[in-house]
């Protein structure tokens, strides 16, 4: 990726990237995803929906199946706990917050995952769309496509969704992110699945689905002037998850001793249990039903014109990882 300008998030699988000088990152993967659209990058991480809206909307970007962000979803839903919600079946007819955007990454997949196990519709409910813990209009970078059929409104100005769900203004949040009065203890909100780790490796059992949030994305035009780019860029992020993923096995050697993470030994065994030597695969072949899935689920939720396939929104010449 010599004389590439990268923009992504700092991370485990992308901290050995950071060695390079034109390799940066910003505030938040939001900045990160608008260098690339603001031409100030050539190659840069991207949430998958706001890549499939870019798709949508004409952007000159194509993908390579390097995947730096994953995060179980089922641990995402917030209820208040006072609204009687106490499973799935409940969200019925209820006010839902998300942040940012209605479909988030995190928010797409969890929707997909209610829809497919427990009948979940989200046109039988109304959406708020606004900020996690600060105000914030909804994105503006990006477009806000939502079935005809699907009340979804702003925020009132100067209100977070965290506290209008602490209020119970509210009845449930779907957020990337855990909400600060969860984090501060508040007793007005809880997680609808209380023992989601359980629930999601259970899930995950059953689909070998492990929910992919980003991938890393440059504009058709730079990787056709130069083959083989797309390669290198996929060998250099390849490389350096594979060096993270070392660092823990290396560390597990030591009983986990340089973190501060109690037990963290116990974890990485139930762990390689459950998902074998290679927990975070690269490439096409090891993702293609998470990608197919995501892509499911995308269009059912009314957020793409159409539904894509994994062949038309990944470099061409990595089809075969």
């Amino acid at each position: 990726m010599e004389n590439l300008r990268v923009a992504v998030g700092r991370g485990d699988t992308t901290e050995a990237l950071f060695e390079r000088d034109t390799v940066r990152t910003a505030p938040t993967l939001l900045d990160v995803f608008q260098l690339l659209v603001d031409g100030e990058a050539d190659v840069a991480e991207f949430g998958l929906t706001f890549y499939l809206r870019s798709l949508d909307a004409g952007a000159p970007f194509l993908a390579v199946p390097a995947f730096p962000t994953r995060v179980f979803r089922h641990s995402c839903v917030f209820v208040h706990a006072g609204s009687g919600i106490t499973r799935p079946e409940d969200l019925t007819g209820r006010t839902i917050g998300e942040f940012g955007v209605y479909g988030q990454d995190s928010g797409v997949w969890a929707k997909g995952v209610l829809m497919d196990e427990y009948g979940f519709r989200p046109e039988r409910n109304r959406w708020v769309i606004g900020g996690l813990d600060r105000p914030m209009p909804p994105f503006g970078f990006t477009t806000h496509p939502h079935p005809a059929g699907v009340e979804v409104t702003a925020a009132p100005a100067g209100a977070t969704l965290s506290g209008m769900l602490e209020r119970g203004e509210i009845d449930a949040l779907f957020t990337a992110n855990v909400p600060q009065p969860v984090l501060d203890g508040s007793p007005a909100i809880r997680r609808l699945f209380g023992d989601y780790e359980t629930v999601e490796r259970d899930w995950y059992r059953r689909t070998g689905i492990f929910p992919i949030m980003h991938t890393i994305a440059a504009p058709r035009g730079l990787l056709a002037s130069r083959p083989g780019l797309a390669r290198e860029i996929y060998d250099a992020f390849l490389a350096a998850k594979e060096t993270a993923a070392g660092r823990y096995r290396a560390r597990r050697r030591l009983f986990q001793a340089p973190t501060m993470l109690p037990w963290a030994n116990a974890l990485d065994e139930r762990n390689e249990q459950l998902f074998g030597a290679d927990w975070w695969p690269y490439g096409i072949a090891a993702n293609r039903t998470a990608l197919d899935t995501f892509l499911r689920y995308h269009h059912e939720q009314g957020l793409s014109s159409r539904r894509w396939r994994v062949e038309e929104i990944f470099s061409p010449e990595l089809l075969d990882t």
